[in-house]
């Protein structure tokens, strides 16, 4: 299922259309978005250098981890200094304001970005960036923003909206992801930026606290393992939903499907507070009811369901009989009774 996610932001947008967006949630409850946002990072990278990608490049926009975190993770993927001219991270700093320009203590590939409440700019740095990633032809370019929390703490929300939309619509963005911790908003704020995006992947618990054991204990169990819940919005429309545990290791992370009946029952069948099946003893009582109609077949000479089941006249239920009001009414005529009017 994330291999699946990745081959959608990898295979970009097609012509006039927005490009694909993932959401990563995730709460202090269970704080492993990072992992799978570190795993949608690491997959378009190499997809990038293999050059099986539509984007050519990408630009990571850094609010919450160094630069030499993103530089490190790429060469240890096997993304040497030589290839690192197709990434570059964007950091923002919240001190201050000024143009784009190098720091002093940044490193090759990294450019600071300090006023982060100006988001027009913003755009253009991150446009300013990919275009000289991928030149000016009309290659495309993928960008990564490792928290939009961090820029809902100093902006509206109607100004993230506009940035994330310009940057799907833009001609030159091939994909983008981006993580929320949806515990921080409230719930239109989490609704609002989900909306924006294609595709939306949360990080749900899969330990329950038990009696006796405290809160600590669930908090370690998911640090290590947590369910994602992943849903995919088609092109035609269609909504596709899809679950897997992830498991966090020394190895790294990986994951791991959920048995198809979950799937099934979590998918298809909808969420209603009464069973939809029906039990055996029900299933006998439905085959005993006399329906009018059988009481027709009775006087034309054919035998009954109840005649089957051994039911007989004197027996303790009710019934309903149908008296024609002729003889000349035919049982169960299909004629259209205004067949004789000149319409």
């Amino acid at each position: 299922m994330a291999e699946s996610t990745c081959r959608v932001l990898r295979d970009g947008a097609l012509e006039g259309e927005l490009a694909p967006a993932l959401t990563i949630k995730d709460s202090i409850l269970t704080p492993l978005s990072f992992h799978v946002f570190d795993y949608v990072l690491s997959q378009l990278s190499s997809y990038v250098l293999a050059g099986k990608s539509q984007s050519s490049g990408m630009v990571i926009v850094a609010l919450t981890r160094s630069p030499s975190y993103y530089v490190n993770m790429l060469n240890s993927g096997g993304i040497d200094g030589v290839s690192m001219d197709k990434w570059h991270v964007l950091l923002q700093k919240l001190k201050g304001c000024g143009q784009i320009g190098s720091c002093p203590d940044s490193s090759s590939g990294v450019t600071v970005f300090r006023d982060v409440r100006n988001l027009e700019k913003l755009f253009s740095a991150v446009l300013e960036l990919g275009k000289g990633i991928v030149g000016q032809g009309k290659d495309r370019f993928c960008i990564a923003i490792d928290s939009v929390t961090e820029l809902l703490r100093d902006v509206p929300l109607s100004s993230l909206a506009g940035l994330l939309s310009n940057l799907r619509s833009h001609e030159r963005v091939s994909s983008l992801f981006w993580l929320l911790h949806s515990d921080i908003h409230n719930t239109s704020t989490n609704a609002a930026v989900e909306y924006m995006s294609s595709i939306v992947a949360s990080v749900e618990s899969t330990a329950q606290l038990k009696s006796g054991q405290q809160g600590l204990f669930l908090l370690e169990q998911n640090l290590r393992k947590a369910k994602l819940r992943m849903r995919l919005k088609r092109r035609n429309g269609r909504v596709r939903l899809m679950s897997e545990e992830i498991h966090v290791e020394q190895s790294g992370v990986t994951f791991t499907s959920i048995s198809s009946e979950e799937s099934v029952a979590q998918t298809l069948v909808p969420k209603v507070h009464f069973n939809l099946q029906l039990s055996e003893k029900e299933q006998l009582d439905r085959s005993k009811v006399v329906l009018p109609f059988e009481h027709q077949e009775e006087q034309n000479g054919v035998a009954t369901e109840a005649e089957k089941s051994g039911m007989t006249e004197n027996s303790s239920r009710g019934e309903i009989i149908y008296l024609r009001d002729s003889d000349d009414e035919r049982p169960d005529s299909d004629e259209d009774p205004d067949d004789d009017l000149d319409i």
